[in-house]
């Protein structure tokens, strides 16, 4: 169904007038975020650009970097770096998970073989 695009928020919704009025910057600014090859919005069939949720999320991110004097190729990175972190840590919870799962099974047929030389019948 169309409307179940409405909670993508990978979905190119916004354009770039909406897109700048909701993050307070100047569509030249979202301009140069594209030709810096910082973000890339989807196009529309007569050429405009769109942008998604999580697109508006990191221009925001960006802008905020920036003004607290980082430039925008300095700040990409920084986000970029983040969310490869946040990967690497959820890497890591689920090897914990898998391990932590691992050790109560095999710590359940250790109990389970014990019983079973205590109790051969």
């Amino acid at each position: 169904m169309a409307l179940d695009r409405l909670d993508d928020p990978d979905h190119p919704t916004y354009g770039m007038g909406q897109a700048a009025e909701l993050l307070g910057v100047p569509p030249a600014f979202l301009r140069s975020l594209d030709t810096a090859g910082l973000i890339s919005p989807a196009r529309s069939d007569g050429g405009h650009r769109r942008y998604s949720r999580n697109q508006l999320d990191r221009i925001a991110a960006l802008r905020a970097l920036a003004d607290d004097g980082h430039t925008l190729a300095s700040a990409s990175e920084i986000l970029d770096l983040r969310a490869s972190l946040d990967a690497a840590r959820g890497e890591r919870d689920e090897a914990r998970e898998e391990r932590d799962t691992a050790r109560r099974e095999r710590d359940t047929a250790r109990e389970e073989r014990d019983e079973a030389r205590r109790d051969p019948s």
